[in-house]
C-alpha cells in the first residue's frame, strides 16, 4: 500500500537482534543444497520438476492454514523442508511489528522478536544463515544489513525501505526502495564479508517491485514509480555479466506484488494497480530462458502486499492485503496435474495488452495496408488516424506479414512474384525478393521454415526464413490453400483451401498432408483460428456465412456458428476473450465469446466491406481493410463504434497492426504466440 510520511520513513539506528527461544528454530538447512537461496532453490524436488516444465503452464492454489494474526508486508525466506520464516510487517491495525515466526504444515508459531518492529524489509537466506536489510518502522528508514541471531554484519549504501531482494549463489541482491526523501533506482548487491555496491540502475527509481531469483537471473517486474503509477515493465539483470534487460510487460501494470521461483519460472504473485484496494488474483510466469512472459492461473482472492516463498515443489503465499484489509490466510500454489493442463492452456498468453518483446518495442506504431489494386501500401499512423506515408512495391499485394522474429514485416506481391521488405523502426522499404506466387506467408513455430502459400501454384514452399530459398515444395491436393493455423503444441497446421471448399492438415516434422477433410455444403473457407484451450480451430466460411468449429486432432466438424454474409477474417482479442469475425458482404463484425462458443455482438459499418487486419497492441481497437471501398475502418473494442474511416488506396487486403504483443510470429498479419 502507498505509505503515508510517517509510515515510509523505516527502521531505526540500533543493529537489529532476533532473540530466540532456545529450541526455537532448527538454523541447520534440512535440504541437501543447503547454500541454495530461499527465492531460487535447487533442491532435488525442483530440479526435478524443471525436467517437467510443462507442468508449471499454470498453478493451481489452495488454502492450506491461516496465520495467527492478519499481517501483511513481512519479509519471508524459506528454512528449508517446507518451512518458511516471516520476519515484521503490519498488522490488521496498520502498525509496524516485531514477531518473527516459522510457518510450517500450515500452521504458524512463533520464534523470536525483533528489537524494532518493521515493516516493508527484504530478506534472504545465505547458506544457514537469514539476512534482513533495511525496512520501516514508521518513523525513519534503516540501512544496517543483519544475520538474524548474530546482530549488525554491513549496511546498505543508503538507508533504505520499501525493496525487494533475492538471493543468488551466496549474493544478495536488493532492488529500489525509499530513503525517505529519495526514490532508489539501483541494484545492489552484497555477500557476507563484503561491502554492499551498486552493481546496476533501474530504467526508472523503484518501489514494491516483485523480485525474485530463477535459473541464475534477478527478474524485477511492475512496482510503483515517482508519478504514481504501477509499472508493468519486466527486467532482468545477469550477474554473469552484470547485463540488464527489458523481458516485456505484465498483462497489467503491477505493484505491491510478490514473486518466487517455481520449475525455473519466476512467477508475479497478485499484486494491485497504483491504487489502494485494487488487488489482483492474478499469477504471471515469467521464463527467463525465453523471456516469455503469460498468464499462469489466478488465487481464490485477490492480494497485494503478501509474502510469497518458495518450499520444495510449491510457493507459499502468507498473508496480504484485500480489499477487506490484511488478510491471514496461508494458500498454496503447485503445479496443476497433468489432467488439468489441457484447460490451462492459452495460446494467445503471451498476446495480452501491451505485452511487447523487446524487438516489438523498437517498432514505430503503424498499420501497414497493402493496397492489391494500387499495387501500393500505406502507412497509417494510428495515433493521428491519418496516412503518413505511400510506397509502391510489385504487382497485386495481399498481405503484409511480421517476420518469425519479429525484425521485419513484409509485403507479399503475388503476380509480382516477390516480397518486399519493411524496417519496422523506420517504415522504409527495402529491395524486393524474388518469391514464388507469395499469396500468403506463414512460419513454422520453432522459426526453422517461412511457409509461402502460393495459391495458384496449389503448394506450400517451406522456404528458409531469411533468403526465402525453397527447401521444401509441398505440392496439396486441393485448390486455392490460403491461410492457415498451427496446433498448440505445433505439431500440425491446418490450412483451408478455397476453392475446394476442404481443409488439409500438414504435419510439419514430415512436411506432408496427412489429411483432408471437405466441409459441408459448397464451402468457401477463408481465414483459420485456433482457440485460446487449443481443442478447436475456427474456420471462416464465405459460402456458409459462419464459422465451422473444427476438432484438428480428429479433422472432423463439430459444430457451426452462424455469423453473417461472405464472413472472412478472425481475430482474437488481446484478452483472449472474444473472437472477431469480419463478414465483408453484410459489412458487420460479429463478436463472438470462446467460452461459450455463441455471437453476444454484431456491429455494423454501414456502406463497408471489413476484411482483414488486427488488434491494436494495447487491444482497444481493431483494425480493418475496407476491401471494397478504398478505406480502412478503426473500430472501438469496447463499443463497436467506427472511431475513423481512413481513405487508402484501391483494394486494401490484409493489413498488419505493428507493433503486436507476443514472443514471435507465426505469419499472416499477426498470428503471434
Amino acid at each position: 500500500m502507498q505509505r503515508s510520511p510517517s509510515r515510509t520513513a523505516a527502521l531505526g539506528g540500533a543493529a537489529l537482534v532476533v532473540t530466540l527461544a532456545a529450541g526455537a528454530v532448527v538454523w541447520r538447512a534440512t535440504d541437501r543444497h543447503s547454500g541454495a537461496s530461499a527465492a531460487d532453490p535447487v533442491s532435488t524436488t525442483a530440479t526435478r520438476a524443471t525436467h517437467h516444465h510443462i507442468a508449471f503452464r499454470a498453478l493451481a492454489s489452495r488454502t492450506v492454514g491461516r496465520l495467527d494474526a492478519p499481517l501483511q508486508d513481512a519479509a519471508a525466506v524459506a528454512l528449508g523442508g517446507s518451512r518458511a520464516m516471516l520476519l515484521g510487517g503490519l498488522t490488521a491495525a496498520d502498525t509496524s511489528t516485531d514477531t518473527v515466526s516459522v510457518v510450517s504444515r500450515g500452521r504458524e508459531r512463533r520464534a523470536g522478536a525483533l528489537p524494532t518492529a518493521v515493516h516493508d524489509a527484504a530478506a534472504v537466506r545465505i547458506g544457514r544463515s537469514v539476512y534482513v536489510f533495511g525496512g520501516g518502522d514508521g518513523a525513519r528508514q534503516y540501512g544496517e544489513i543483519v544475520r538474524v541471531g548474530a546482530g549488525v554484519v554491513g549496511s546498505l549504501p543508503a538507508p533504505s525501505s520499501d525493496q525487494a531482494a533475492a538471493a543468488i549463489g551466496d549474493t544478495a541482491y536488493v532492488v529500489g526502495g525509499f530513503t525517505g526523501t529519495r526514490w532508489l533506482d539501483t541494484i545492489v548487491a552484497w555477500s557476507p564479508g563484503h561491502s554492499a555496491r551498486v552493481v546496476a540502475h533501474l530504467p526508472s527509481p523503484v518501489r514494491y517491485a516483485a523480485v525474485t531469483s530463477a535459473r541464475g537471473k534477478l527478474i524485477v517486474a511492475g512496482g510503483s514509480l515517482p508519478n504514481g503509477a504501477a509499472s508493468s515493465q519486466v527486467l532482468e539483470y545477469s550477474p554473469a555479466d552484470g547485463t540488464l534487460r527489458r523481458l516485456g510487460r505484465l498483462p497489467a501494470p503491477t505493484t505491491h506484488a510478490a514473486a518466487a521461483s517455481l520449475g525455473g519460472d519466476a512467477f508475479v504473485i497478485g499484486g494491485r494497480a497504483a491504487g489502494l484496494d485494487t488487488p489482483t488474483a492474478r499469477l504471471v510466469a515469467i521464463d527467463p530462458r525465453t523471456g516469455r512472459i503469460r498468464r499462469a492461473g489466478r488465487m481464490q482472492q485477490p492480494l497485494s502486499d503478501a509474502s510469497a516463498i518458495s518450499v520444495g515443489s510449491w510457493i507459499l503465499v502468507a498473508g496480504g492485503r484485500s480489499a477487506d484489509g490484511t488478510q491471514g490466510s496461508l494458500l498454496a500454489l503447485s503445479a496443476a496435474r497433468a489432467r488439468h493442463v489441457a484447460s490451462a492452456i492459452d495460446v494467445y498468453s503471451a498476446d495480452g495488452p501491451n505485452m511487447l518483446a523487446r524487438r516489438a518495442r523498437r517498432a514505430l506504431p503503424r498499420v501497414y495496408v497493402p493496397n492489391s489494386d494500387s499495387n501500393t501500401v500505406d502507412v497509417i499512423d494510428p495515433r493521428r488516424m491519418k496516412v503518413v506515408r505511400q510506397f509502391p512495391v510489385g504487382a497485386l499485394p495481399q498481405h503484409v506479414t511480421p517476420s518469425w522474429d519479429l525484425r521485419k514485416l513484409y509485403a507479399l506481391n503475388d503476380e509480382g512474384n516477390s516480397i518486399t521488405p519493411i524496417d519496422p523502426r523506420t517504415a522504409q522499404p527495402g529491395q524486393s525478393i524474388p518469391v514464388a506466387d507469395p499469396y500468403n506467408m506463414y512460419f513454422t513455430p520453432d522459426g526453422r521454415f517461412a511457409i509461402v502459400v502460393a495459391e495458384r501454384l496449389n503448394r506450400l514452399d517451406f522456404s528458409d526464413p531469411r533468403t526465402f530459398r525453397v527447401r521444401h515444395a509441398l505440392t496439396v491436393p486441393c485448390r486455392g490453400v490460403d491461410h492457415m493455423d498451427f496446433s498448440a503444441r505445433g505439431g500440425y497446421l491446418i490450412a483451408s483451401c478455397e476453392f475446394s471448399g476442404q481443409l488439409i492438415k500438414v504435419d510439419l516434422r514430415r512436411q506432408r498432408v496427412v489429411g483432408a477433410l471437405t466441409l459441408p455444403g459448397a464451402g468457401m473457407p477463408q481465414d483459420v483460428k485456433l482457440a485460446p484451450d487449443g481443442r478447436l480451430f475456427y474456420v471462416a466460411d464465405m459460402h456458409a456465412n459462419g464459422l465451422w468449429e473444427v476438432d484438428g486432432r480428429r479433422l472432423r466438424v463439430v459444430g457451426f456458428v452462424h455469423t453473417g454474409l461472405g464472413v472472412h477474417g478472425l481475430y482474437p482479442s488481446r484478452d483472449a476473450k472474444l473472437l472477431y469475425a469480419t463478414n465483408r458482404s453484410a459489412g458487420t463484425i460479429s463478436v463472438i465469446r470462446f467460452r461459450t462458443r455463441r455471437v453476444i455482438a454484431t456491429w455494423s459499418i454501414p456502406g463497408g466491406s471489413p476484411d482483414m487486419g488486427n488488434v491494436s497492441a494495447d487491444g482497444k481497437v481493431l483494425w480493418l481493410s475496407g476491401r471494397y471501398d478504398a478505406e480502412v475502418y478503426a473500430i472501438s473494442t469496447r463499443t463497436g463504434r467506427v472511431l475513423a474511416r481512413i481513405p487508402v488506396g484501391q483494394g486494401p487486403h490484409g493489413l498488419c497492426v505493428w507493433p503486436q504483443p507476443g514472443r514471435h510470429s507465426l505469419g499472416h498479419t499477426g498470428i503471434l504466440r
